[in-house]
């Protein structure tokens, strides 16, 4: 494939860097319905280096299949620079997706990732990249994370791949994270590694972030913040309820192991969050069911099974009472691509 020359664009705002070293390439292979936020939080911190040290640091290309342009979520549709092919070892590939895992999955879009690291190149998953990453067998014994919303999806179709929580992760010759913001974090702890802390930090002042990576590892807000509660037993509660999804427990199984009784936890529900812990639970367990729905082919007993519903029918009925709609009106297999993108 050509190289590209490194774009140093002028700006205002200047950090030297002493010794620059050779320029790292990066390339970003956009699949359909990727996400226009996560990839571009990714490739501006790269232009932000070369622009603060006035210094060719990083360079960067778009592939796609075909060499095609390609329809992010969103609909803006981005040109590709070159096609799909071989890179040099020293390019980091990262292929870039949004909320259609199987637009990652696509045959040369694995064997592309598959070709780099069987080569000695670093790859890389934003937000639902993974999913490439996973078909193309380079995850196994690797801490490895993508988008909280479709890590349920992923491990029904890879039980033995548990991502973690993180909003990044590097480890040896993978990268992944679970995209928006993220994507940002995890570019600075790769520039932080090739030049220092220091100018990571600036550069994180130029993204007009004010926390480097690493201060707040997880994707997701606490359950404390998202709730607005300071009560240990309802948090304790709900982080259980989460944890047994499929394996559902009874309110006195989930009362004993908090602490407390019954009437208790009854209480903090209705004050807290107005509503019965089993509604609130059943509500997570319905959440699950439209997130599996919409992101996996999965049949409709296999997600009632995976929420706790003991029949089809429960879970329809519930599932139209909380979401207005039938489920099989929201099926991943029923649904336009266009639909399936994430706002």
């Amino acid at each position: 494939m050509p190289t590209h020359a490194p774009l140093v664009p002028p700006g205002a705002a200047y950090y030297p860097v002493q010794s620059a070293g050779d320029t790292r390439s990066y390339a970003f292979l956009l699949v359909p319905g990727f996400t226009l936020l996560a990839f571009s939080s990714a490739v501006e911190p790269l232009r932000i280096a070369n622009q603060l040290s006035q210094k060719p640091l990083y360079r960067w290309r778009v592939l796609s299949e075909g060499g095609r342009p390609v329809a992010s979520s969103s609909g803006i549709t981005v040109a590709a620079d070159e096609a799909l092919g071989p890179l040099d070892r020293e390019t980091d590939l990262m292929v870039c997706a949004g909320n259609i895992p199987s637009a990652a999955a696509g045959s040369a879009v694995v064997a592309t990732v598959q070709r780099h690291h069987r080569f000695g190149g670093t790859v890389g998953g934003i937000c639902t990249g993974a999913f490439a990453l996973a078909h193309a067998g380079v995850l196994e014994d690797r801490r490895f994370t993508l988008h909280w919303e479709n890590q349920p999806g992923f491990l029904e179709d890879f039980p033995r791949l548990v991502p973690t929580s993180n909003r990044f992760e590097s480890a040896g010759r993978t990268l992944t994270c679970g995209g928006g913001a993220a994507s940002t974090d995890m570019m600075l702890s790769l520039i932080a590694r090739d030049h220092g802390a220091d100018f990571a930090a600036m550069v994180s002042d130029m993204c007009l972030r004010t926390v480097l990576a690493g201060a707040a590892p997880e994707q997701r807000s606490s359950l404390a913040a998202l709730m607005r509660s300071r009560s240990p037993a309802l948090i304790a509660v709900v982080k259980l309820m989460n944890e047994h999804l499929e394996d559902t427990l009874s309110l006195e199984e989930l009362s004993d192991a908090a602490g407390c009784s019954r009437r208790h936890v009854e209480r903090l529900f209705k004050a807290t969050v107005g509503e019965t812990p089993n509604g609130f639970y059943r509500g997570l367990r319905l959440d699950r069911g439209r997130n599996l729905l919409s992101t996996t082919d999965m049949t409709l007993l296999e997600v009632a099974t995976a929420c706790g519903f003991n029949s089809v029918s429960h879970f329809s009925k519930c599932f139209k009472a909380r979401f207005g709609t039938v489920p099989t009106r929201f099926s991943h297999r029923s649904r336009s691509p266009s639909r399936m993108a994430r706002a």
